[in-house]
């Protein structure tokens, strides 16, 4: 495993959702995170077929574009009754169908709809697990991996404000609220050595700060 000697690190994301979380999570450490969107850099295409090669595409284009080490995160919704759709291709089902942005609400409903079409309506029919991948990139190609996930079932309407994307409709396993309703800290808050975070995003930063900053 490379060391990582710098503190200096920039996000390949264009989603200021990730960035705030990422920074949530990376502050901490004394890091100090740009991302490609607040660079105007282009986003790369995504056309892998797993979390790692997509995220690998992201951060390699990142670190080769401005010269640093790069950190990505691929993730997303993968529901068991839908043979693990959206999973990959999450953020394409908030695609709207006149290609003027992304609808998270439309997502919502898509999956929702998608789980009556499958007459999934029992909550034990109902499982899914968010998955990320951290991919840290250096701008010779070298690459680490760090995978979380967060296991849960689908809930419907739609229950809290907080967070962003399919937050409001995944209960996480031995929780009462979906991740909508939670803040950050109890979405995220994790310190090492204390215990395992609840969020997908956060268990793979575990690791991600376990290899790196123990």
């Amino acid at each position: 495993m490379r060391a990582l000697d710098t503190k200096e690190i920039v996000l390949a994301t264009h989603n200021a959702g990730k960035l705030r979380e990422m920074r949530d999570l990376m502050a901490p450490f004394g890091f100090s995170v740009t991302s490609v969107g607040e660079r105007g850099l282009p986003e790369p295409e995504e056309n892998g077929t797993t979390f790692e090669e997509n995220a690998y595409a992201k951060a390699f284009a990142a670190a080769q574009a401005t010269g640093m080490v790069s950190l990505s995160d691929d993730s997303g919704l993968c529901v068991e009754a839908l043979g693990g759709a959206p999973g990959v291709y999450t953020a394409d089902w908030a695609e709207k169908n006149d290609g003027s942005g992304r609808d998270f609400l439309l997502a919502m409903q898509k999956v929702e709809s998608s789980l009556l079409e499958k007459g999934a309506t029992d909550p034990s029919r109902r499982k899914g697990y968010f998955c990320a991948v951290l991919c840290l990139c250096w701008p010779d190609g070298h690459a680490e991996y760090f995978r979380g996930e967060a296991h849960g079932e689908l809930v419907w309407p739609p229950r809290g404000d907080d967070g962003f994307g399919y937050d409001p409709v995944f209960k996480p396993d031995g929780q009462e609220r979906t991740f909508g309703e939670m803040t950050a800290q109890e979405k995220h808050g994790w310190k090492m050595g204390e215990g395992e975070p609840l969020s997908h995003r956060a268990r793979a930063f575990a690791k991600f700060a376990e290899a790196n900053l123990a």
